[in-house]
């Protein structure tokens, strides 16, 4: 029986992304809560170049960086809920999209609650294009893979879990600007339990936004 350990941070984007994968495949792990300004010797000689998490540790062995670890999940465990299209240009299609929402969404998120003045609104409307995009390949589909639940998905949902502090910080109307990408969110959490399980309450998340300004100076 495979041994798997998650080295994780309740708030992270990326370890939500490896949770709900594990979620949908059925799988039992040990999920151990890291210390990101005490990190554990494990997570540090686990990840030694980047020393960050996620890690999914398989049997003694690490892999890290949440869309790697999604993917290995799939190729390990491939006979239950695949997460990938069996078309060859539809998984293409569907890497590009996630590398897209790794390279930018991250990033101009947090430039939404720790910045200010011409940067603050220059990632403001970066923000919501980005979003934009995403919901026209989304389109009138159930899910980014069509009737299916997969790689595509488990990238963007998390960010969900955000989507107050987003709003809060970025003063936008999310239900307003973006009504397909929200009700696929809330199909995603009413439909999924691997979702539903694992992404945090809004307002908890935005209490977390409100504690890291206030702890860096940028709220009073």
């Amino acid at each position: 029986m495979a041994k798997l350990i998650l080295l994780d941070y309740w708030t992270s984007i990326y370890g939500m992304r490896v949770r709900i994968a594990l979620a949908e495949k059925g799988l039992s792990y040990e999920h151990r809560q890291e210390d990101l300004r005490n990190k554990s010797q494990l997570l540090l000689d686990s990840n030694p170049v980047h020393k960050q998490i996620p890690v999914l540790i398989h049997n003694g062995n690490p892999i890290c960086e949440s869309s790697i670890i999604v993917q290995y999940i799939d190729e390990v465990w491939k006979d239950k809920a695949p997460l990938f299209p069996s078309d060859s240009y539809a998984k293409a299609r569907v890497r590009f999209w996630a590398d897209f929402i790794d390279k930018k969404l991250y990033q101009i998120g947090m430039n939404l609650y720790t910045k200010k003045g011409e940067e603050h609104e220059a990632s403001r409307k970066e923000f919501m294009d980005c979003l934009k995009l995403l919901q026209g390949e989304l389109g009138d589909k159930p899910y980014f893979g069509g009737d299916n639940f997969g790689y595509l998905d488990i990238s963007l949902i998390p960010f969900y879990s955000w989507f107050q502090a987003y709003e809060t910080y970025g003063n936008f109307n999310f239900d307003h600007e973006c009504p397909k990408l929200i009700a696929w969110a809330k199909r995603c959490i009413q439909n999924k339990e691997s979702v539903s399980n694992t992404l945090p309450d809004l307002p908890k998340i935005l209490g977390f936004v409100q504690y890291m300004r206030k702890k860096f100076g940028i709220e009073e």
